[in-house]
């Protein structure tokens, strides 16, 4: 497995891969692996003849009083697990690489990044959209990987790629949990012992809302304040939000009549933690 750090580098290689009438998979990632991105990368590895791995921690969608220079890093342990599942090349560029002097071209979105985490990160989905493009123009992937546990990133981006003809598949993966059934995310690390028991309040609450959908509840403010009256328990947890949604429009939904997203994002003392269902879907 080799690892590049300029657009240079990655274009001359998938153009080889090209020749030889080779598929490619692109697993996007801003580093700190886990093994819910070990699973996206397995899941490339198994559909695609190659598979890039960009590692970048982009700078455009932290907001001003976000954790842009604290987000944890750890580029050998990265490449370590790119490497066991199965990877053929690392992307890791310098923010100069991505977003060179000047730069001043962004891809942004009217719909679908107004609510959910857009509303309290205005600037967030504007970031993801621009460097997910240019992701896109320079590895010219066949499929593109998604976790499901940034179920709004996934939605734009599947929108995103619709609207610019990209043709690339984009391919959402399941959310990967600890024993104890919180979301694995690289901000996990930020969690004292006592933050990361109270932690287990977010899929507590999810859980008692799929029960309630599953049973034939079908008024979303009833689920939805089952799922609040549950955070609110917990004395370490402040809701940022709890929404139900239709899954295609990410449109907030008073009756459930098709596929839904149920989606929370609450601070646990200083870090922001986001996790959700998908209810109903075919």
């Amino acid at each position: 497995m080799n690892i590049a750090v300029t657009v240079k580098e990655i274009r001359e290689q998938v153009s080889g891969w090209r020749k030889q009438g080779l598929s490619v998979g692109l697993v996007p990632t801003m580093g700190y692996l886990h093994e819910g991105h070990k699973s996206l990368i397995t899941r490339a590895v198994s559909e695609n003849d190659k598979v890039v791995v960009s590692v970048f921690v982009n700078p455009m969608q932290f907001g001003p009083a976000e954790d842009l220079e604290s987000y944890p890093r750890d580029m050998d342990r990265d490449a370590a697990i790119c490497e066991e599942a199965g990877a053929a090349l690392v992307f890791h560029p310098d923010a100069s690489e991505m977003y060179h002097n000047g730069f001043s071209s962004f891809v942004d979105m009217n719909t679908l990044t107004g609510g959910l985490c857009g509303k309290s990160r205005p600037v967030h989905f504007r970031g993801v959209c621009t460097v997910v493009a240019k992701l896109f123009n320079i590895v010219t992937p066949d499929r593109a990987y998604f976790g499901q546990k940034d179920a709004q990133q996934l939605a734009v981006i599947r929108h995103m790629a619709d609207d610019l003809s990209y043709g690339i598949e984009i391919k959402g993966c399941p959310i990967i949990r600890e024993e104890d059934g919180l979301a694995k995310s690289s901000r996990n690390t930020y969690l004292d012992e006592k933050e990361r028991k109270a932690a287990l309040v977010l899929s507590k609450a999810l859980s008692e809302g799929r029960k309630l959908i599953e049973l034939g509840e079908r008024d979303a403010d009833k689920i939805k304040d089952t799922m609040t009256g549950i955070i609110n328990t917990e004395p370490m947890a402040k809701i940022d939000y709890v929404e139900i949604v239709k899954w295609d429009s990410l449109e907030p939904v008073k009756n459930i009549d098709g596929p839904v997203l149920a989606a929370v994002a609450v601070f646990i003392g200083k870090t922001r933690l986001i996790d959700n269902f998908i209810a109903l879907e075919d």
